[in-house]
């Protein structure tokens, strides 16, 4: 049986932290942009929060990048590039995992797959242009 949770405001709003940006957020990045609305909020509510949404399939985990664990709350099936100078994280919308190809593995290895990701790494073209 599901555990219900009651409404609570600050979970909402790291939820939509996470959900309003582009850039794959991280724990100290949310508590850091809500901690002025938020006076009492505390990191580890940010923590708890996160692990629930990502174990809710409602936010993503991108990794870890420099130490922190990153989050997107875009779940739709989508590639990401990791910079290895600036730590950026960009989303690539490109299609590299062909859902045919996934049921032909799965087929041929009898297996299941639940999901598929895809990270890619290297210098983002910010960097790229200060290294040229």
């Amino acid at each position: 049986m599901e555990k219900r949770r009651n409404y609570s405001r600050k979970r909402e709003a790291i939820l939509n932290a996470v959900r309003s940006t582009t850039s794959h957020p991280t724990a100290d990045w949310i508590y850091e942009k809500l901690k002025p609305e938020y006076p009492d909020l505390s990191l580890g509510t940010v923590y708890r929060n996160l692990a629930q949404f990502k174990e809710d399939g409602t936010i993503i985990s991108i990794g870890v990048v420099n130490g922190q664990e990153r989050f997107d709350g875009n779940v739709k099936p989508h590639t990401h590039f990791v910079c290895s100078e600036c730590g950026c994280v960009l989303d690539v919308p490109e299609e590299f995992i062909n859902p045919d190809r996934m049921a032909q593995i799965e087929k041929e290895y009898h297996m299941r797959i639940d999901s598929a990701d895809l990270l890619l790494r290297g210098i983002c073209p910010d960097c790229f242009k200060k290294i040229r």
